[in-house]
C-alpha cells in the first residue's frame, strides 16, 4: 500500500507521509463509529452542542501551531492568521438553529390522534474535505452532522492530511468512535463508498473526483453532496461604486493565491467604467508581494502544488497567444521562476469565450476582465458556463440585483460583495459545480432523514 505524502510548495521538499491505510483496517474501526453514534443520537441535544463546542474550542488553541503548518502544507501567509473566526461563525450560527431546524413537524396532537414528522440521523457520515480551506469546508458537515445526532469519518486532501490529525485530537472530546480520521488512497476511499460503508457522503474538490465519488456510489442508493468546480463572475453595473468594486473584486481574484472555491475568475465590467476599472485593478493587484508565506511580509504565497501554477501558466499562456494582454509585468515578482509553485499575479483584457482562461476552472491568482454594454450582455456571458457556484453583481439598486440574479445560473448571487460563505444561508451549487446543500437550515435536512409518526389512541 503507498503512502500519502504532502510535498511542501514552500520549497517542494516532503512535509510528512503518513501510512495509507487498508480498506479493511478502516471497516474494523467503523465498527466502533457505529456503535458510537447509537449512544450518541440519544443523547440530550443540548449535550451533543455543548461538546461539538468544546471540541471547536480545542481546535482553535492549536491556530498558533496550524496557521504555519498550513502555510508549509498548501501555500497560504501567516499573515492572514488562518481560518477560525469563520469556523467559529459557522459552528455558533448552526448550534444556535439546531434546535428549532431538528425540531418534529406538528401534523396533529389530539386525544385521539398524534401524527407528526421528526428528523433522524443518517448514521455514519463521510466528509471528503479539500486543501485550499481545510478547516472552514471540513467544519461545513462535521459541526451540523455531530449536532444532528450522526457519527463522521474524515478523509483529508493528500495536500492538508496534517489538518485531518488536528481535528482528530480535537475531537477527541466526544465519545470513543464517533470521530474518525482516515488516511486512505483515492481507490481505497472508492472501495469504501461502494460497499455501503457511509450512509452520507460529502465530497468538495474536481469535477473529476465528483464523478468518481458518484461512480463509488452508484447503486448503494447513499445521498451524495458535491461542491466542485467554479468559474465564479463579477458584472459591475454603470452605477457601481468604482473603487468599492475594484478593491473587493481585486482581493476575491486573488486572495488564497485564487484558490478559493468561490473566487472570482471573471469580471464583466459596464463600458462606461471599464478604463478605469481596469487601469486601478492592474495598480492594485501589481501591489502584492510574491513570496514565502512564511514571511509576515507576503500577501501572495505559492499555489498548493506546481502542478496547479503549471495548469494557469498555461492557460494565461494560451489566452496570451490568442490575443489577450497581460496587464502585470511577471518582472515585479521575482519569485516567479517558470518552475515552482510561485506564480505572479495577472490580470488579463481583450480576453473572449474562445479561452480557457474564461470559460474553464484556473483556481489560481489571474483574472480576465470584458468589456459589456449593459445587463443582456453580462448575463449571457455569466451564464456561457458550465460551473454555478456564486456571481456577484455591482449596482447601488436592490431590486435590479435580485433581477439580474434570478437571470443568473448560479447558487448563490452577492450583491457589493465576493468570496463569503453566509452561514445562514444555503451553500450550493448547480451545473458543474455540483449538487446538495450545506449549511443553513437545509443543511440539518441534509444529515437527517425524516420520519413520519402517525399514532392513534382507541
Amino acid at each position: 500500500m503507498s503512502d500519502i505524502t504532502c510535498i511542501s510548495p514552500v520549497d517542494g521538499s516532503v512535509h510528512a507521509t503518513w501510512p495509507a491505510e487498508t480498506a479493511d483496517s478502516v471497516r474494523t474501526r467503523l465498527v466502533a463509529a457505529r456503535a458510537a453514534q447509537t449512544e450518541w443520537a440519544a443523547r440530550p441535544l443540548a449535550e451533543r452542542i455543548a461538546l461539538v463546542k468544546d471540541c471547536v474550542a480545542k481546535l482553535d488553541a492549536m491556530n498558533a501551531e496550524i496557521v504555519p503548518e498550513l502555510a508549509r502544507q498548501m501555500g497560504r501567509p501567516v499573515r492572514y492568521g488562518g481560518e477560525m473566526g469563520g469556523v467559529h461563525e459557522r459552528t455558533d450560527y448552526m448550534a444556535g438553529i439546531a434546535e428549532q431546524s431538528l425540531a418534529p413537524t406538528q401534523v396533529e396532537d389530539s386525544a385521539t390522534f398524534r401524527r407528526y414528522i421528526a428528523r433522524e440521523p443518517l448514521g455514519l457520515v463521510y466528509v471528503i474535505a479539500p486543501w485550499n480551506y481545510p478547516l472552514l469546508t471540513a467544519i461545513n458537515t462535521i459541526v451540523p452532522a455531530l449536532i444532528a445526532g450522526n457519527a463522521v469519518v474524515l478523509k483529508h486532501a493528500t495536500q492538508t492530511a496534517g489538518i485531518g490529525d488536528r481535528f482528530a485530537e480535537a475531537f477527541s472530546l466526544l465519545p470513543q468512535g464517533l470521530f474518525t480520521n482516515i488516511h486512505v488512497t483515492h481507490d481505497v476511499s472508492d472501495e469504501l463508498i461502494g460497499s455501503r460503508e457511509f450512509d452520507f457522503i460529502n465530497f468538495t474538490g474536481s469535477v473529476s473526483g465528483g464523478r468518481s465519488v458518484e461512480r463509488a456510489a452508484a447503486g448503494t442508493f447513499v445521498c451524495v453532496g458535491l461542491e466542485l468546480g467554479g468559474k465564479d463572475p463579477a458584472y459591475v453595473r454603470e452605477d457601481a461604486d468604482l473603487d468599492a468594486a475594484v478593491k473587493t473584486l481585486v482581493d476575491g481574484a486573488m486572495f488564497n493565491s485564487g484558490q478559493c472555491c468561490c473566487g472570482i475568475e471573471r469580471v464583466y465590467v459596464h463600458e462606461s467604467l471599464y478604463d478605469a476599472f481596469v487601469e486601478k485593478a492592474a495598480a492594485l493587484t501589481s501591489k502584492y508581494v510574491l513570496g514565502n508565506p512564511l514571511d509576515e511580509t507576503t500577501t501572495l504565497g505559492p499555489m498548493a502544488s506546481k502542478r496547479f501554477a503549471d495548469v494557469v501558466r498555461r492557460q494565461i499562456a494560451s489566452a496570451i497567444d490568442a490575443g489577450a494582454r497581460a496587464l502585470i509585468d511577471p518582472g515585479l515578482f521575482p519569485a516567479d521562476t517558470g518552475d515552482t509553485a510561485y506564480l505572479a499575479p495577472q490580470v488579463l483584457v481583450d480576453v473572449t469565450h474562445d479561452m480557457d482562461v474564461m470559460t474553464e476552472e484556473s483556481f489560481g491568482p489571474v483574472v480576465g476582465i470584458m468589456k459589456v454594454r449593459g445587463d443582456e450582455e453580462a448575463i449571457a456571458l455569466m451564464n456561457d458556463c458550465v460551473y454555478g457556484l456564486t456571481a456577484s453583481v455591482w449596482t447601488a439598486d436592490f431590486d435590479k440585483a435580485a433581477a439580474i440574479g434570478a437571470r443568473i445560473e448560479t447558487g448563490t448571487v452577492f450583491m457589493n460583495r465576493c468570496d463569503y460563505l453566509d452561514p445562514a444561508l444555503c451553500w450550493t451549487g448547480c451545473k458543474a459545480t455540483g449538487r446538495g446543500a450545506a449549511l443553513s437550515a437545509l443543511g440539518f435536512l441534509s444529515l437527517t432523514r425524516p420520519k413520519s409518526y402517525h399514532l392513534r389512541k382507541i
